[in-house]
């Protein structure tokens, strides 16, 4: 049983960090970005974002090396892209690496599942929003943050990879986002392999013909992004570029008087 008292999924392992999805989207959540309030209220919002962050560290500070995994939570069961989903997060297990992705449904569930199936380890990082959301049936532990801006640094803090499927403005937020971190020097130059070349085409156009044509970005800048339809590929690319890294991180025990747990 979950803390909710509701079942889940097909293991009886998972650990849960916080509850998922019961805790509505918060009226002060709105007004972070709404201009300064008073000096009390500013500390206090400080003080929330600080435990976002605590809680997502202690949560996560075990789980890797990991290999993120984006993409929308729409697609169904039977839809192509959350087979190829399913298909590259087995094969990211196989090669011994935690699967992490939003936990929710769609490209989210399909990752976590093939790592599930190839016997690996699945985490999804989660966000409140208003609507209540359920973990898809897949995850061996989830954290559950309340900023965005926060769990987008967890997904990024312990992942030595990103493959990207299609999705939507979450999607393209993330992919820019981390794109941005390494052109800027401020995270390593992993790779980020986008899958489904004939969604991801157009974009890809536009940013050799606009972007590269019009001097915004560069050509070292281009080359942070990879595009295939291969899951071979992204192996390729995880074996080269990512597993020589992810055997040379150092790997840290948990200490008793933290209470942390391995999961």
């Amino acid at each position: 049983m979950n803390r909710d008292g509701s079942k889940h999924g097909n293991t009886g392992t998972t650990t849960v960090s916080t509850e998922w999805g019961k805790v509505p989207g918060h009226p002060d959540d709105r007004r972070l970005l709404a201009g300064p309030e008073r000096r009390g209220s500013e500390l206090l919002r400080l003080v929330r974002i600080t435990t976002d962050f605590v809680r997502g560290f202690r949560a996560l500070h075990f789980v890797g090396p990991c290999v993120t995994v984006f993409g929308s939570a729409r697609f169904g069961e039977d839809h192509r892209y959350y087979q190829l989903a399913r298909s590259v997060g087995s094969a990211i297990a196989s090669e011994g690496f935690t699967v992490m992705t939003g936990g929710g449904p769609g490209v989210m569930e399909a990752a976590n599942r093939g790592a599930r199936e190839a016997g690996g380890r699945s985490v999804g990082c989660n966000i409140q929003l208003p609507r209540e959301q359920k973990p898809n049936p897949y995850l061996d532990h989830w954290v559950t943050m309340r900023y965005f801006f926060v769990r987008k640094v967890m997904l990024v803090k312990y992942s030595c990879a990103f493959v990207v499927l299609p999705g939507g403005f979450g999607t393209l937020d993330e992919v820019f986002e981390t794109a941005t971190l390494m052109q800027t020097g401020k995270i390593a130059d992993f790779p980020i392999i986008l899958m489904g070349t004939d969604y991801w085409g157009p974009l890809l156009d536009f940013l050799r013909t606009r972007s590269l044509g019009e001097h915004t970005i560069g050509p070292r800048d281009l080359a942070l992004i990879e595009c295939t339809d291969s899951v071979d590929a992204v192996l390729t690319l995880v074996r080269q570029r990512v597993s020589p890294r992810a055997a040379a991180v150092k790997r840290h025990r948990p200490r008793r008087w933290l209470a942390e747990r391995t999961r």
